[in-house]
């Protein structure tokens, strides 16, 4: 018991020290001062539907902590496509997280980053937690918008933010926005938006 208590917390401590470096080192490409918290993780899982059999798509797993909270979800390993831009980060989640689908490159150019592998594949939902407030307004909703285009009408793409409003603007005749969550449990506190069509 003491064992594992120490096993977890070493693991924790490592995770943070990985954040902290990656930030400090591209702090554009990493959105927070510290890794999301399990709490946050578990509700931005929460969209998945593993009885769907459509695979997850996440973009910037990070350290991996809202990856953890899919997979406890009960998203096969093989049923999740996860992309990260940062290579340290994906060269860590390769060797933390066996089995899951991990593709180091840029969600922005989604299609590319996809490859011939999961070209025309419709995904249950995208659980996102790219640092959106480090891009310009008309990336952010392109992004959305082919993110859209990957799922089936009516399912989400979930966005972490940690701004007071939702991070892309509305563009009813193309989406929907709903404010999913508020979370205190974060630091800094986040904001949880779902962006979806039909």
């Amino acid at each position: 018991m003491a064992m594992r208590l120490k096993q977890k917390i070493e693991q924790k401590f490592d995770e943070e020290i990985r954040f902290i470096k990656g930030w400090i080192d591209k702090p554009k490409h990493v959105g927070a001062i510290l890794p999301t918290s399990a709490v946050t993780a578990k509700k931005m899982a929460s969209i998945a539907n593993p009885q769907s059999g459509l695979p997850v798509l996440e973009l910037g797993p990070g350290t991996g902590i809202i990856t953890k909270a899919i997979l406890e979800r009960g998203i096969a390993p093989e049923k999740l496509v996860a992309i990260e831009f940062s290579t340290d980060f994906y060269q860590h989640l390769v060797k933390a997280y066996p089995g899951v689908n991990f593709i180091n490159g840029d969600a922005f150019d989604i299609e590319k980053t996809l490859g011939d592998q999961w070209a025309g594949q419709q995904f249950d939902c995208v659980i996102s937690a790219i640092p959106l407030l480090h891009f310009p307004m008309y990336r952010r909703v392109q992004l959305i918008d082919k993110l859209l285009d990957l799922l089936p009408p009516g399912r989400p793409v979930i966005q972490i933010t940690y701004g007071p409003v939702s991070p892309v603007i509305a563009w009813p005749d193309r989406y929907q926005i709903e404010h999913f969550d508020f979370i205190v449990r974060n630091i800094p506190p986040a904001q949880l938006w779902i962006y979806r069509r039909g």
